[in-house]
């Protein structure tokens, strides 16, 4: 038996998302129809015999009450969420609720974070753990050695040389893939192999957090407890538990080539909405709008694009590539929209352009206006390019261009052109705008 876990934050979490997670907590933000985790749990569906994921944050439960029973209703299997008392770190929250994990003793246990999105192998990250569990089970049963367990196995992807230092840095040894040497976030470049974020653990696991939370505790009072009340239970999984344990026999890389991203800012939405479209062509091409030039009944389609069953598109529309419309959406006549997200309820306007854009719900686009941003997609000339993360302002203070965002409830008059801005909610705009926030 399997289980999963799958760390979703909390409120104070998700800042760089602003202001789309305003409303909405980040995990349940659509992404290409669907909210953000869900892509998590369906992956986690399809690994044979794994029978309970577990959504560990810090989140108000009343926040996730409605989607933990829609989701144990469509998948047919158990789905709880576990609410820290306070933000406990990504280890912490696992060896807080430690014995919910280990109950119905599982073999091995999936660890994601929630704000990454790919295409996750984890059917083959668990047959790969299991086969060095095996062989070291073997080894010690043939020659009586005292080889180490694997105690986790953390999926891999390759970056540029650049962007590697701002991720978690793996070196690992090339025929068996053990993990020597783990830095986060180096200043210097350390190896173009980065931690995505998604570990199979065995449950031995729990006595090196054990070690890790002891010696926290110990700190903690023998030195006064600098980091707060809650610094003495508080446990990174990364520079905590990772780092120590590289070079231990116990840690070993699975390194992918499939998609994989984060979702750490409003500008990546765009990105990892186009992939997941991209995964549903293959994967579940239900879920897409038929492509096509459209007829007197239905809008010409371009590309991947999903439309929410409840939303009204006009088919005079022209939808595509990549586009998500969502529940109870209105598109209007002579409408084109690509590269964007639109959220529940969100209205666009007859002849409106949108380009590059992230509408919130409730949102509204008046007649013959322009709503555009710009694309911050991984530079394709640079193979292994991540999205870069960039930060809202230069040095010189301006606004860096990226994605137009409306929170919810905003009003963009007709004929108005919006480039490159953000729009807090509930904001009703008189004139055109460029490179700003309109707080």
């Amino acid at each position: 038996m399997l289980k999963a876990v799958i760390l979703i934050g909390g409120p104070q979490k998700g800042t760089r998302f602003r202001p789309l997670s305003l409303d909405i907590p980040k995990p349940l933000f659509p992404v290409a129809g669907l909210p953000l985790i869900q892509h998590h749990i369906e992956a986690c569906c399809s690994v044979p015999n794994l029978k309970e994921i577990i959504l560990l944050g810090y989140f108000p439960a009343s926040k996730l009450s409605q989607f933990v029973t829609e989701m144990t209703q469509e998948y047919k299997i158990n789905i709880r969420y576990l609410q820290e008392y306070t933000s406990l770190g990504t280890a912490g929250g696992l060896f807080h609720f430690r014995d919910q994990i280990r109950s119905g003793n599982p073999e091995l246990f999936f660890v994601l974070n929630g704000d990454v999105c790919a295409d996750f192998p984890l059917t083959e990250m668990l047959e790969s753990h299991r086969a060095r569990v095996q062989a070291a089970q073997s080894n010690e049963q043939a020659d009586g050695s005292t080889r180490p367990s694997p105690l986790i196995t953390i999926l891999a992807t390759e970056a540029t040389p650049q962007q590697s230092m701002n991720y978690g840095c793996i070196v690992e040894d090339r025929e068996t893939f053990e993990v020597k040497h783990y830095v986060e976030k180096p200043s210097t470049f350390v190896s173009p192999l980065i931690n995505c974020g998604v570990y199979i653990c065995s449950l031995g696991i729990f006595q090196t957090i054990a070690s890790i939370f002891d010696k926290k505790q110990e700190e903690y009072y023998n030195y006064g407890g600098n980091e707060g009340n809650n610094g003495k239970e508080s446990i990174r999984f990364e520079q905590d538990l990772l780092m120590p344990l590289a070079g231990t026999g116990k840690a070993f890389a699975f390194p992918t080539t499939n998609w994989w991203s984060q979702l750490k800012t409003a500008g990546s939405a765009i990105y990892a909405n186009r992939h997941y479209l991209e995964l549903f062509r293959k994967k579940r091409p239900d879920r897409l709008h038929p492509t096509g030039r459209g007829d007197a009944n239905t809008p010409r389609i371009i590309g991947d694009v999903h439309v929410h069953p409840t939303a009204t598109v006009h088919p005079t529309a022209v939808l595509g590539p990549n586009v998500s419309i969502g529940k109870g959406a209105v598109v209007g006549p002579g409408v084109r929209i690509r590269e964007s997200i639109l959220l529940a309820g969100a209205h666009v306007s007859d002849h409106s352009l949108v380009l590059y854009s992230v509408l919130g719900s409730g949102s509204t686009v008046g007649a013959w206006a322009r709503v555009e941003g710009t694309p911050c997609d991984p530079n394709p000339d640079k193979p292994f390019a991540k999205m870069e993360n960039a930060p809202l302002f230069n040095s010189d203070g301006r606004l860096n261009p990226s994605i137009t965002i409306l929170g919810c409830s905003v009003t963009v008059p007709s004929e108005v052109i919006l480039l490159n801005s953000i729009v807090l909610p509930y904001k009703e705009l008189t004139r055109s705008f460029k490179n700003e926030i309109i707080l």
